[in-house]
């Protein structure tokens, strides 16, 4: 077959499936297009999840006659004042969105430029120019597309069901939303309203109406300047987490992205802190110099490319460990939710006992169960102890039942029940501590504190390593990194390694696997972050076993030098898995519950 030059309205279908893969995909270029017309108020509407309409209404600058004949052309566009494709300042600038969405589908746009008294309709129907018609409208755009792949039959069988097509849109919208808090946002959806987002002048009000108010209470704010680089946002404490990172938003220069190497380190910040398949909730606004960042890596401008993509990492990893650090032994709101909920009133149904024979069988069945467990030290020889870092109470433990107004965040301890939990009192609230999962938590921070640098174990006879040539490379380039956690390789030859020391905590392991298991993750995330998390791992098993049991007696003294140390120790309010290790209850809230307010 000999080479042809392809038909326009092929190039344009062909661009449109790079470009639009589903009705989200038209929504998201449609309103950047209105954002880069500096709009305050965007309205969506949309029919089957924006299959058969998106109609887009905004309050922007508007086009005149003239640009609403070349918006539909392809690579014409406002927004590339000169040839510098590294100094993008608008969202859109490729030029493709409005043929590439006319190309396949009946696209109407309508639109009175600011400075006009006029406005004007074009019609795009299966990539064919319509000619220009007068038209009433206020100043801004009004663009509608109907039958979306109309003129691509083969590509709606790929479409989903309509609510799932509505959900891919509401993301894009309020990830669109969230870096403009400025700006306006309604949704519609077969006639009803799906969100009503109103101009609000900071990005936490805007953050809490998509996020949720248990973000925003439970969000620690974040601003941090390293050289030319300023990241800002909010990120939940560990213990707000969900099983998968689609609460996680990521902005780089203003525009939403979903970025490797930024979620890795995210994920590297939060190691401590999360089981792996945890994912904390955040919005993250990274700004970098135009010329260090290059956004035209791919049609769809999802993803971004970065000149000094190490320098980006650890601003990030060290502005979110820092952040968390500052949380101190805050943990989230939400436990204690979940708790009062609890706690809700159940029918209680009295035995037919007299009151006496109640009482005493009641008292007896709660002794029995030790609910009523005193603070007294056990009787008889004491159970041995684990390594211990209770160091003395840093406040006398109280002598009576009365709180003084000095009381500690977490209060003074006034009981242990079932040989596990310690009921603490503060001024305003109940407090509830997981002794073990507490313990464990000042444990591990010690343990790191104290490990410094990682111990090496020589091999006694070092392993050569093979590996591909792509694992060769990705290796040599994170050496350094490799050699301070403890694992020293050589190159030996052009595709192959001499390992001659191992971090000493690894014990027996599997060299081959451990190789080829760091190159993919260096190849995937740009950092070998397992090792890492094995020697984390391993430090967390070390700190369980030498934390205080549940199920062990402690004594007033005891229980209140464990308050005091949580406080005193960064993270100490979940374990290393995410889990909460206190829960506190509001005074108010608890008189809520039994109908005292």
């Amino acid at each position: 077959m000999k080479i042809r030059k392809l038909e326009p309205h092929l190039i344009n279908q062909i661009a449109a499936g790079e470009v639009i893969e589903r009705p989200a995909s038209a929504v998201k270029e449609l309103v950047e297009n209105s954002l880069d017309a500096k709009a305050t108020a965007i309205s969506i509407q949309l029919r089957e999840g924006g299959r058969s309409l998106i109609a887009i209404t905004d309050n922007g600058i508007g086009m005149g006659p003239e640009d609403l004949e070349l918006a539909v052309e392809r690579h014409a566009t406002s927004k590339l004042p000169s040839s510098d494709l590294f100094n993008i300042q608008t969202l859109g600038f490729r030029g493709e969105a409005l043929p590439s969405i006319g190309s396949v589908s009946r696209l109407h746009l309508t639109s009175r430029a600011q400075d006009s008294e006029d406005g004007w309709t074009l019609k795009v129907e299966g990539g064919e120019k319509k000619p220009l018609v007068p038209a009433s409208q206020p100043q801004g755009t009004h663009i509608e597309v109907r039958d979306l792949f109309y003129a691509t039959p083969a590509r709606l069988k790929f479409l989903k069901t309509p609510q799932t097509e509505l959900s891919h849109a509401v993301d894009l919208i309020n990830r669109l939303a969230m870096s403009h808090p400025s700006v306006g946002f309604k949704l519609l959806s077969d006639q009803r309203v799906v969100f009503d987002y109103k101009a609000v002048p900071s990005l936490q009000e805007r953050l809490s109406h998509i996020m949720g108010t248990d973000f925003s209470q439970n969000a620690l704010p974040l601003d941090m300047t390293r050289e030319e680089i300023h990241l800002k946002g909010f990120i939940s404490l560990p213990t707000l987490n969900r099983a998968n990172a689609s609460q996680q938003y990521l902005f780089v220069n203003g525009r939403p992205v979903k970025d490797k190497l930024l979620h890795g380190a995210v994920r590297a910040a939060y190691q401590d802190f999360l089981a792996s398949d945890r994912y904390p909730l955040l919005a993250l606004f990274l700004d970098v110099p135009r010329e260090d960042l290059d956004v035209n890596v791919h049609p769809a401008k999802t993803e971004v490319r970065f000149r000094n993509s190490g320098l980006i990492r650890g601003t990030l990893v060290s502005a979110l460990k820092q952040t968390l650090a500052g949380a101190s032994h805050k943990a989230s709101s939400t436990i204690s939710t979940q708790a009062l909920n609890a706690f809700r009133p159940q029918p209680f149904h009295q035995p037919s006992l007299s009151a006496s024979t109640q009482d005493s069988g009641l008292l007896r069945s709660a002794r029995n169960d030790g609910i009523f467990r005193h603070c007294e030290a056990p009787q008889g020889p004491k159970q041995s102890s684990p390594i211990n870092y209770l160091k003395e109470p840093l406040a006398s433990p109280l002598e009576s039942n009365e709180t003084p107004l000095d009381t500690p965040p977490l209060g003074f301890a006034k009981a242990q029940v079932h040989g596990t939990y310690i009921v603490a009192q503060t001024n305003e609230a109940l407090v509830i501590v997981d002794q073990h999962a507490a313990h464990e938590r000042l444990v591990y921070e010690r343990l790191k504190t104290e490990a410094g640098h990682v111990k090496r174990q020589p091999l006694l006879i070092p392993e050569i390593v093979e590996v591909s040539e792509n694992s060769f490379h990705l290796l040599k380039e994170v050496r350094k990194d490799l050699a301070d956690l403890g694992l020293v390789i050589d190159p030996f030859g052009e595709k192959a390694y001499l390992v001659r020391e191992i971090p000493a905590l690894l014990g027996e392991v599997n060299i081959q696997g451990l190789l080829q298991d760091l190159a993919d993750e260096v190849d995937d995330l740009g950092n070998p972050l397992s090792l890492k998390e094995r020697l984390a791992e391993i430090l967390a098993t070390c700190a369980c076993h030498n934390s205080v049991r549940a199920g062990r007696k402690l004594t007033l003294e005891e229980m209140n030098a464990l308050l005091r140390q949580m406080e005193q120790t960064p993270h100490s309010g979940q374990c290393n898995h995410g889990r909460p290790t206190y829960v506190e209850l509001k005074l108010a809230d608890m008189e809520k519950l039994f109908g005292r307010r």
